[in-house]
């Protein structure tokens, strides 16, 4: 899974930069309050609404914020409710990609994710085309410079199916349900922990090998990831440290 390990760390270092924009608190929000909404308000019995708590938390979310969205999920207070939406296509070279909205108005976010594909170099695919590439997966992030075999010995026990290094971090993946309990074993073992998340992980992926042909994937994913109703965009696109490190750069 080394493909998907190098894309969470992208998608990590995104999210800080968002966070820095002020766009990242409103998709937190809003999954903090889907997530009370499909399964109910207490983080203990929702596994889903923990990582979404959790997350937000890393990103420094208030407190106050949080449980104000989790009261809207719960219709303790007056909200918006948002629909789930799942989009599916193709990047330059042929990567996959998965695109996860969350939305009051489908009539709005459908063309919005259509155009930035046509715009970008990618194009829209029919429902299920790319879905069966995908499983649905948790991932826990930790410092590269933890030993693995601490980080193997923390979380064997609480779930984790695999582990990966790239981009200066171990990949802790999980079943979705267990990404909390993964959590919580590093936290009680004293391993630093990055992040934790839901996502998408690639059953097989595409080696985009170089900074000319990864430029427009990243382009591409980028702006789907900048829309407002887009809360997630997931690729199997396999892209070398090196490489996206220079692109950083």
């Amino acid at each position: 899974m080394s493909g998907h390990s190098k894309w969470a760390t992208i998608k990590h270092k995104k999210g800080a930069a968002d966070a820095k924009r002020g766009k990242l608190f409103a998709k937190l929000i809003r999954q903090v309050e889907v997530a009370a909404r499909n399964g109910g308000g207490d983080p203990d019995m929702n596994p889903t609404l923990r990582t979404m708590y959790q997350k937000a938390r890393d990103a420094s979310v208030p407190l106050d914020t949080i449980d104000r969205a989790i009261k809207r999920g719960t219709g303790e207070l007056e909200g918006v409710s948002y629909e789930e939406i799942t989009y599916e296509g193709y990047g330059p070279g042929g990567v996959a990609i998965i695109v996860e909205a969350l939305t009051d108005n489908r009539n709005r976010t459908g063309p919005d994710v259509r155009s930035a594909f046509a715009k970008l170099g990618g194009s829209m695919a029919e429902p299920g085309a790319v879905a069966w590439q995908f499983q649905r997966k948790g991932i826990v992030l930790v410092p590269s410079e933890v030993d693995e075999d601490d980080v193997m010995m923390a979380t064997m026990g609480a779930g984790a199916e695999d582990l990966s290094l790239g981009g200066g971090f171990w990949s802790v993946t999980c079943e979705p349900g267990d990404t909390a309990a993964v959590r919580t074993a590093l936290d009680e073992a004293g391993i630093p922990v990055e992040s934790s998340d839901l996502t998408m992980v690639p059953t097989s992926t595409v080696d985009v090998g170089t900074i000319e042909d990864a430029k427009p994937v990243i382009r591409l994913i980028e702006g789907l990831d900048d829309l407002d109703d887009v809360q997630n965009v997931h690729t199997n696109a396999d892209i070398a440290d090196d490489v996206l490190e220079s692109l950083g750069d």
